[in-house]
């Protein structure tokens, strides 16, 4: 509650429609930087990095910010050994990441949703039967009032971040059916979905656009509102993790990230900004 009542401050404030003008100022707390930053791990976070690595070094072009996926598992593996600089997680560290010296560094909220084909005519879905077709239970959109075809699953692949709060919140901890089709980032789950009229997956909210469709769960549409306010329940965290405290051009980049600049970057990726 304590978390929710947080962001739906942020959003009555307006952080979430900061205009997309750059604010020069804020780069300006790269001056006289210089050096990389290697990034990896969740793909929920990419299109929010590669926002900030472009502005970045397009007025400071000493430094060098490169990006990579993965997924959550692997973003906290290779930072935890030094790899990558940056490990980017769509859930909190597991026992055995944090041992690793690992700091984590919450930036903003994403919702998780069921996405569907856009000619599928399935406007929404309960929690329960959500779960029983990824269960396996309900195998053709016929007993849920679509056409008389097989239901094609995708889902992600286990070091993702997305797939874990899925699991967790959407299905309570069910296994998942293993006919299902395994896809490795929220975007090539969304062209996935978007070439198979009988598909369903799930991924971020902020990934959810005109090329699928996100049916309602339980009578709830998932948008950013929905997720702040708590009516829509499948929602997580997304998280930098660094090994050890930050320091230097790291720093610099973690507080830019944070700063009303790198707030419209995670608004504009269709996720709710929060503070540090």
């Amino acid at each position: 509650m304590k978390l929710i009542m947080m962001l739906l401050k942020l959003v009555v404030c307006g952080i979430t429609l900061v205009p997309l003008t750059l604010h020069a100022a804020e780069l300006d707390m790269f001056n006289e930087q210089a050096g990389q930053i290697n990034i990896a791990g969740g793909t929920a976070h990419i299109p929010v990095m590669k926002q900030a690595a472009k502005a970045i070094m397009q007025q400071h072009p000493e430094i060098r910010i490169t990006i990579a996926g993965g997924g959550s598992g692997v973003g906290a593996q290779q930072v935890g050994k030094g790899l990558v600089d940056i490990g980017n997680t769509g859930r909190p560290l597991k026992t055995s990441e944090a041992a690793l010296g690992l700091i984590s560094f919450p930036f903003a909220v994403d919702g998780v949703a069921v996405i569907v084909h856009p000619n599928n005519p399935i406007q929404g879905l309960t929690k329960q039967q959500v779960a029983d077709i990824f269960a396996g239970k309900i195998t053709n959109w016929k007993t849920l009032g679509g056409a008389d075809q097989a239901i094609n699953l995708f889902t992600r692949d286990e070091a993702s971040g997305t797939r874990s709060v899925f699991m967790k919140k959407m299905l309570d901890q069910l296994q998942m059916d293993n006919r299902a089709n395994v896809v490795t980032s929220n975007g090539a789950m969304k062209t996935a979905i978007a070439r198979d009229v009988n598909a369903i997956g799930y991924s971020s909210v902020g990934y959810i656009d005109a090329t699928v469709k996100a049916p309602m769960l339980d009578n709830v549409k998932p948008t950013n509102a929905a997720c702040a306010s708590g009516e829509y329940p499948v929602v997580r965290q997304l998280y930098m993790n660094t090994k050890g405290e930050p320091q230097g051009l790291l720093k610099t980049y973690i507080d830019f990230i944070y700063s009303p600049q790198g707030a419209k970057y995670i608004s504009a990726a269709g996720y709710i900004p929060t503070n540090r």
